[in-house]
């Protein structure tokens, strides 16, 4: 007599299972509410989150009662709450990424004449953690807590020549090289020699690479490892900096970018 069994899921495998898929959605919309900074409706976030809004309601419930959103009854829109604001400024402290950086990158700003912006990499892309503006009317603005790409940025580029060797390569063989800017670079080649050479010199320059108009230079802030911990540039339009401008600007950062390391926490 022959005996067929069956493999039976563990329920409480399962569960752990649904409830991390249900912590993913969840951070999934807090996400996503980042990108929207005047808040946005249950509809919008289960839309581009991909998600039945009653899942979505109920998830954005949640957050709203421990303090992650809040919720505005006459518009029926999410906002960030304070609970993540919190949290923010813990990790800011953790990664030295407080105010200690800004007035060295005000310092910048007020050498210079121009905009100042601070971005450390989140994966494959660059984080914008400080902006300070320059005195002139038109100027670059890279809003704290936003993304922007590696591949066609002074900061991205010099993120990428800075990082840990593996984590470098990596990079350099799996970004997404998206056409941006008139100047950006989309071949592999041409990439990886660029990179090499910022690592070599020691900064970055963008010219049109990511937004027509739009010139910077950078500079990375090392670790005692030499692994970069951040990037500061200074961007400017490209109607009234030229490029020799700019680098007559790199002592100036490199400068700054040594007095905000010895600041920073090491990872």
């Amino acid at each position: 007599m022959s005996e067929t069994f069956t493999e039976v899921d563990d329920p409480a495998d399962a569960r752990r299972s649904s409830g991390r898929d249900m912590v993913a959605k969840a951070l999934g919309l807090l996400n996503r509410l980042g990108e929207h900074p005047h808040g946005a409706a249950a509809a919008e976030l289960a839309r581009e989150c991909q998600l039945p809004l009653s899942t979505a309601h109920r998830l954005l419930g949640s957050l709203v009662r421990d303090g992650f959103l809040e919720f505005e009854p006459k518009s029926r829109r999410y906002t960030l709450g304070l609970q993540v604001f919190v949290l923010g400024q813990s990790v800011a402290q953790a990664r030295g990424l407080t105010g200690m950086a800004r007035p060295i990158l005000e310092e910048v700003s007020a050498l210079t004449g121009e905009a100042t912006l601070m971005a450390v990499r989140e994966g494959d892309q660059q984080l914008y953690v400080h902006s300070v503006q320059g005195p002139q009317g038109v100027s670059v603005i890279g809003r704290p807590g936003t993304h922007g790409p590696l591949h066609c940025t002074a900061q991205g580029k010099v993120l990428v020549s800075m990082a840990p060797q593996a984590v470098r390569e990596d990079l350099l063989s799996s970004l997404e090289l998206t056409a941006k800017g008139p100047n950006c670079i989309t071949d592999r080649q041409h990439f990886r020699a660029a990179i090499d050479e910022v690592r070599t010199r020691g900064w970055a320059l963008a010219d049109q690479e990511h937004e027509v108009g739009i010139r910077a230079v950078a500079v990375p802030v090392l670790g005692p490892d030499g692994v970069a911990l951040a990037a500061i540039s200074t961007a400017a339009p490209a109607y009234r900096t030229s490029i020799e401008q700019l680098i007559e600007y790199v002592p100036v950062l490199t400068a700054a970018a040594r007095r905000i390391a010895v600041r920073m926490p090491s990872r």
